[in-house]
C-alpha cells in the first residue's frame, strides 16, 4: 500500500528488512495482530518464553505510529507521578513509577539485541508558562522525595544551554528519557523475534480468529475497532505531522545539549536532532484524519515560531500518523479470555509500548501481577456512539487547544 503520509525521514533512512516467507501455517500457541513495538515486544517476549507465535502485519512492519512518531523516549505516564499517588494511592502509585518510571525496557532491548537505532540520552520538558515552570518545579521535589528519581531544573536563564529559543520559561531536563530512529527499533525488534522463532506474516490482514492459535494479542492500537469494534470506542484517533528539514549547519547551536524536546502545551510542539543533524520537528494536531495537502506548510509555521533563525530552512520530509488517544490519556490495556490488548498509549507510547508487550507475555506465562497493574488503570468509552463519539471528543481537545491560545 502506497499511503501519502509515510514520506518520513524514518523510511528512507530504514535499515533493510526482509522477512522470511510466510509459510502459511497458521498453528500456533500465540497469534499477535499488529507489528508495531506492542506486538513485536509481546511476541519476541513470548518467543523467549517457549510459545510459539505468529505474528499478523497488515502492511509492513512499523507501519503505524510506532515507525512514524517523533522518537521521543520520555518515561512516565501522560499523568505526572504525583497526580497517580493522589488518584490511585501510594501503594499503586509506587507499582506504576516502578513500571513506567525506572524500568526502561527499550534501553534493555537496545542493549540486549544491539539494535541500531541512534539512541541518544536526555529528554526536555519545556515550559510554555510561568505557571507550567512552577508545576514542574513541584513535580521535581515530589519525584526527588517520594522516589528518589533525579532530574534538573533549569531556569528560563539558562535554557540556552539546552534550545536556542526565547519562547520558553525555563524546563526540566530528564537523564533517563532520550530519543532514537523509531522505525530502526521496530525493525531491530522484529529481527530479534524471528531470531527469537517468531513467523512473521506481513501484508495478512488477521482477524482475531485467523489463526488456531491458543491466545490472541491484539496490538493493533488506531486500527482495534476493525478488529475489535467494542474496543474501538475507548479511543479517538488525532492525526499529527512532522517534518524533518534538510541537514544544518547550525544544528548543535538550535539544540546544544542534544536533548529532545517536548514543551508543555497541550497541542504540543515535539523536537529534536537526527543522527544527521536535521531538525525533526512535530507541531499541530487536525481532528480529520484528512491529511492537509502540504505537510511541510502546514507544520513549518510552528517550528519558525519556535526557532525563527530557521524559518526558511529547506524541509525534505513531511509525514504524518494517527495517534489513538483515550479519555483519561492513559493506555487500555486489558484480558478477554485468552484474548490480551493494549492500545491508547496517547501519544506517550515509545516506551510505555515495549513494557505492555512484555507485560502481555509475563501474564500469558502466569505471571500477572506487573500487567495488573497496568490493566487497572482507569479507562471508560468515548461518549456518543459510532457516530457522535468523535464528534463529542473533537469538542473538548478543542477546548484544551483554546486555552493553549489564550495563556
Amino acid at each position: 500500500m502506497t499511503d501519502p503520509l509515510n514520506h518520513s525521514y524514518y523510511a528512507a533512512t530504514a535499515d533493510d528488512w526482509r522477512p522470511r516467507a510466510f509459510d502459511g501455517d497458521l498453528a500456533c500457541d500465540v497469534a499477535v495482530i499488529g507489528g508495531g513495538f506492542t506486538g513485536l515486544s509481546a511476541a519476541l517476549a513470548c518467543a523467549e518464553r517457549g510459545f510459539s507465535v505468529l505474528l499478523f502485519e497488515a502492511e509492513h512492519i512499523g507501519f503505524g505510529a510506532s515507525g512514524r512518531n517523533g522518537g521521543q523516549l520520555i518515561p512516565g505516564l501522560r499523568w505526572s507521578a504525583s497526580e497517580l499517588e493522589g488518584a490511585f494511592g501510594r501503594e499503586r502509585a509506587d507499582a506504576l513509577f516502578e513500571l513506567c518510571w525506572r524500568d526502561n525496557r527499550v534501553k534493555a532491548r537496545i542493549a540486549k539485541h544491539a539494535i541500531a537505532c541512534d539512541l541518544k540520552a536526555g529528554h526536555l520538558e519545556a515550559a510554555w508558562t510561568p505557571r507550567d515552570f512552577g508545576a514542574m518545579q513541584r513535580e521535581a521535589e515530589f519525584l526527588a522525595k517520594r522516589f528518589g528519581y533525579e532530574s534538573d531544573m533549569i531556569a528560563k536563564a539558562d535554557m540556552g544551554a539546552h534550545i536556542a529559543s526565547p519562547l520558553y520559561h525555563g524546563g526540566i531536563h530528564d537523564g533517563q528519557g532520550g530519543h532514537f530512529h523509531p522505525l530502526n527499533y521496530a525493525i531491530g525488534l522484529a529481527k530479534a523475534a524471528e531470531a527469537a522463532g517468531v513467523r512473521i506474516a506481513e501484508g495478512y490482514r488477521a482477524a482475531l480468529d485467523t489463526a488456531k492459535a491458543r491466545f490472541v494479542i491484539d496490538a493493533t492500537d488506531h486500527w482495534i475497532g476493525d478488529v475489535e469494534p467494542d474496543l474501538g470506542r475507548y479511543t479517538v484517533p488525532i492525526m499529527n505531522y512532522n517534518i524533518a528539514t534538510a541537514p544544518l549547519a547550525n544544528a548543535d547551536d538550535l539544540l546544544p545539549s542534544d536533548a529532545a524536546v517536548a514543551d508543555s502545551r497541550f497541542v504540543l510542539n515535539y523536537f529534536r536532532l537526527s543522527a544527521d543533524k536535521r531538525l525533526i520537528f512535530g507541531g499541530g494536531e487536525r481532528y480529520s484524519q484528512t491529511p492537509p495537502r502540504d505537510i511541510a506548510g502546514f507544520v513549518r509555521p510552528f517550528m519558525a515560531r519556535v526557532f525563527p533563525q530557521i524559518a526558511d530552512a529547506a524541509i525534505d520530509y513531511g509525514w504524518g500518523g494517527a495517534v489513538a488517544v483515550t479519555r483519561s490519556r492513559l493506555p487500555h490495556i486489558g484480558r478477554r479470555g485468552n484474548a490480551f490488548f493494549a492500545h491508547g498509549f496517547s501519544g506517550h507510547g515509545a516506551l510505555v509500548t515495549t513494557l505492555a508487550g512484555e507485560l502481555i507475555a509475563e501474564a500469558m506465562a502466569g505471571t500477572a501481577e506487573r500487567f495488573d497493574v497496568l490493566a487497572g488503570l482507569p479507562s471508560r468509552p468515548f461518549p456518543g456512539g459510532q457516530w457522535l463519539r468523535r464528534p463529542l471528543a473533537t469538542l473538548g481537545l478543542l477546548w484544551y487547544a483554546l486555552r493553549d491560545r489564550v495563556g
